[in-house]
């Protein structure tokens, strides 16, 4: 499954991606933003697969706010002002999409991000753990055995089901280095595997025996993800 954000000022061309990828059985929908700030905040919290981007936006352009970003999702352009493709494709754009985008059009758009991505990822696709450097040894540590992630100063607390491993990293790029259908970030300092938590209470997730803290900022999209869970 292709995880995709549509960034777009217009309400209505928001709306037409949104139907149709709610309409593509390979692509799932984590969010919409009206502009580049909103986008910013999401991508901080999650990893996105693939960005539906309009160009022309008030405060920051499309380009711009692509340029900026230091992990960049494969892009889609989008806008009504064809004088801005050529800016878009020196981007490494997958495509462009010109509006009123057409259904048709949009998936053969797709059919290039699902032929991009699948050579890119067969290797990963292919793994079911991740190697973490702690103690002077690299661990080959399954997702399956990690409960949650916790942030501790200049490292990571990882929480294991039988040990815990404190490893140097952010959460920021640990959490690019996860597969997003298995984990999310419900804390400034913390991340969870989705599969592990028990119940939700309050601002709180029970994981294991413990309880993981979940930010006002986090809420909404943590109990839409675990309600799929």
């Amino acid at each position: 499954m292709i995880t995709c954000l549509i960034v777009d000022d217009e309400p209505l061309s928001r709306n037409v991606l949104k139907t149709f990828i709610n309409d593509h059985p390979d692509l799932s929908l984590q969010g919409e933003c009206k502009d580049a700030f909103e986008a910013m905040d999401v991508l901080n919290k999650q990893s996105i697969d693939l960005l539906f981007l309009d160009i022309n936006m008030p405060k920051l352009s499309g380009v711009n706010f692509y340029k900026g970003l230091s992990k960049k999702p494969q892009v889609i352009f989008t806008t009504a002002y064809p004088e801005f493709a050529v800016e878009g494709f020196e981007l490494n754009a997958i495509d462009y999409l010109m509006k009123p985008i057409a259904f048709e059009r949009f998936v053969q758009a797709i059919y290039k991000v699902k032929e991009k991505l699948g050579k890119e990822n067969e290797q990963e696709v292919a793994l079911d753990y991740i190697l973490l450097k702690a103690d002077k040894k690299v661990y080959r540590t399954p997702f399956d055995d990690i409960l949650f992630c916790e942030a501790l100063g200049d490292y990571v607390k990882i929480h294991l089901s039988d040990k815990v491993l404190i490893v140097t990293t952010t959460m920021k790029k640990l959490l690019s280095e996860l597969p997003n259908h298995l984990f999310i970030r419900t804390h400034k300092s913390y991340i969870i595997n989705k599969t592990k938590f028990e119940y939700i209470e309050g601002n709180q997730v029970r994981i294991g025996d413990q309880m993981v803290a979940i930010g006002q900022s986090y809420r909404e999209e943590v109990l839409r993800q675990l309600g799929k869970a």
